[in-house]
């Protein structure tokens, strides 16, 4: 059996090495030969058509000779991808090797960067040279160049750096037992954390890192595994902001639709966004119910007999126990810091929203910089954090200090999996991966009209497992659904902007490339591999379950179809109950 499991990686390696053999092949005979099927916006020009030499100022100009015409393009704004993989189904490809080998291999790292390799060699047409140039500076440097993702990498390393000096300073210590005399159940403690999850609605990645800082030590005290605790955190974050109006996610969507009011639309959609609705539905009854299926049921079993983590994985081990702690500490000593860095984090959104120029506080919000506004407010919660340890003389500010490098390195794994995942990502989008997504969804609308709802979940579902991204999906889709929809009488563009969302939130929620599936394994301290393996089996219930539900929202068009859908899950979670008593977690 040891050496069957040894050789699942070889096996795979070689069979992800045929795919890429054969890909050329196929790629000739499957070819789109469909004019502008593998056009893309001409780089020098930037799509305008015009000289970028001249800009139609010098009749002797040699670019152009007077013309203002783009040599590159010819006038047209489009030039043809380098790529002869271009916007085909084999831009899908990397994704797909990278997720299929994390779920057999369990090892994340080298999955991801199969997958980005992958993707290289189907962008430089199997050139060595181009493949590496691809990778490395179109891919891993371009993503770590990038404004908003540095900013997101700063804010997980502050985030570590304060969960470091709050277990230092005894925070964690006093907070868990406290915990200790008003948590006296598991159910109490999975409850809290759904219930902290849902108050922390501002953002994703700022609710994954903090629930998972200030439930973890408590989870542990009551034999919940890691793994649980990951599936609560993540349930609790994607699902929770994209039903929020405050939230960043909120903002993006209301961003993304075009000569509609972007809020207004958001919050008429909330009623029909199923998965996120029934995902809280299910997780709630779960934990009530103390039931456990699939994956997650070993975790929990292996939990209440002390092994919290089931595998031999600890990625997160260097976080934990490092040094001594203040006995001295108090819950205040962690409430102050999370208040203080929640304070400090809507502020520091709202400002580059623009709120203390004049704008009001929705407008402001829903056009702030979540990267640079989660920095800023981070930045300050730490100064604040510092200053208080100092003036209680709980840390030094040499301890203070010390906790910098040990918060980095606590953050090191979650770092890692996002740059390769961003980096795979960029693969993807270069393979026009987004574009022939779109005309398959633009394909499928004529003469399934009340069907597509459904069929729009379906595919936002695919793309934001492939992608790894929900807000990418969202800019993919929502525009092309806006438009089908637009002299659609009835809620259908509602509910089917509603479905674009919920779908996405649902392929964001099952992909291990996902940036928020990322921060929740990083919140709980849970490996990743384990982290996508239990939580699989209870989005696809989800998914199911809404995907059913939006076959009766496209015929029916109404908010009561929650209803059903509501009916629906319980049904499906008597069905599991009746099926899995055995892995009952009392």
């Amino acid at each position: 059996m040891k050496k069957r499991i040894r050789l699942l990686p070889m096996l795979a390696a070689v069979l992800v090495l045929a795919v890429l053999c054969a890909a050329p092949a196929f790629a000739e005979s499957g070819a789109q030969d469909e004019p502008g099927s593998r056009m893309v916006e001409c780089a020098e020009c930037g799509g305008s058509g015009a000289c970028m030499e001249c800009l139609g100022k010098d009749a002797a100009c040699g670019a152009c000779g007077g013309k203002n015409i783009c040599g590159a393009c010819g006038g047209s704004g489009r030039t043809e991808a380098e790529s002869r993989f271009y916007n085909t189904a084999w831009s899908l490809l990397p994704p797909l090797i990278a997720i299929t080998l994390a779920l057999i291999t369990k090892e994340v790292y080298s999955s991801l960067f199969i997958g980005i390799a992958a993707g290289g060699l189907l962008y430089a047409n199997f050139s060595f040279e181009g493949t590496v140039l691809h990778v490395f500076q179109g891919g891993i440097v371009s993503v770590l160049s990038d404004a908003y993702n540095v900013g997101i990498l700063v804010f997980l390393v502050v985030l570590g750096t304060m969960v470091c000096m709050m277990n230092k300073a005894g925070g964690s210590a006093a907070f868990g037992r406290w915990a200790q005399t008003h948590i006296k159940s598991r159910v109490g403690a999975q409850l809290a954390t759904v219930a902290l999850g849902c108050l922390i609605f501002i953002d994703d990645y700022f609710n994954c890192l903090t629930v998972g800082s200030v439930m973890r030590p408590i989870t542990d005290q009551h034999n919940v595994s890691r793994a649980k605790l990951a599936y609560l955190i993540d349930a609790t974050a994607a699902p929770v902001c994209i039903i929020a109006p405050i939230s960043s996610w909120a903002a993006a969507v209301s961003g993304f639709v075009p000569g509609e009011d972007g809020m207004s639309v958001f919050v008429r959609a909330i009623p029909y966004n199923y998965y996120a609705l029934l995902t809280i539905v299910m997780m709630v009854s779960m934990v009530l119910m103390k039931e456990e299926f699939g994956a997650m049921g070993v975790h929990e079993s292996n939990a209440l007999k002390g092994d919290l983590f089931t595998t031999a994985a600890r990625p997160y081990a260097s976080g934990e126990g490092d040094g001594p702690v203040n006995p001295r500490g108090k819950v205040m000593d962690l409430l102050i810091p999370i208040i203080s860095l929640v304070i400090c984090c809507v502020i520091g959104m709202i400002y580059t929203g623009g709120f203390f120029s004049g704008t009001d506080f929705v407008t402001a919000f829903s056009q702030s910089d979540a990267s640079v506004g989660l920095v800023l407010g981070s930045f300050f919660g730490l100064v604040i954090t510092i200053l208080l340890y100092m003036v209680r003389r709980v840390l030094s500010f040499r301890d203070c200090m010390a906790c910098i490098p040990e918060g980095f390195k606590s953050m090191v794994p979650a770092i890692l999996i996002l740059t390769f995942a961003w980096t795979l990502k960029s693969m993807t989008d270069s393979l026009g991966a987004a574009e022939f997504v779109a005309e398959m969804v633009k394909s499928s609308a004529e003469g399934l009209v009340n069907m597509l709802p459904a069929i729009i979940f379906l595919v936002a579902c695919f793309l934001a497992f492939a992608t790894g991204t929900s807000w990418g999906t969202f800019g993919i889709l929502i525009p092309i659904v806006v438009h089908v929809f637009e002299n659609t009488p009835g809620d259908l563009m509602i509910i089917s902007i509603s479905a674009c969302m919920a779908g996405a939130v649902c392929g964001d929620h099952c992909s291990p490339i996902s940036d928020t599936t990322i921060m929740a394994s990083a919140g709980a301290q849970c490996d990743h591999v384990n982290h996508v393996s239990t939580q699989l089996p209870y989005a696809i219930v989800a998914a199911v379950v809404s995907f059913v539900t939006y076959i009766f929202a496209g015929f029916i068009q109404s908010p009561l179809c929650l209803i059903i859908g509501v009916a629906l899950m319980m049904g499906a979670m008597c069905v599991v109950k009746m099926k899995f008593s055995d892995l009952k977690t009392e």
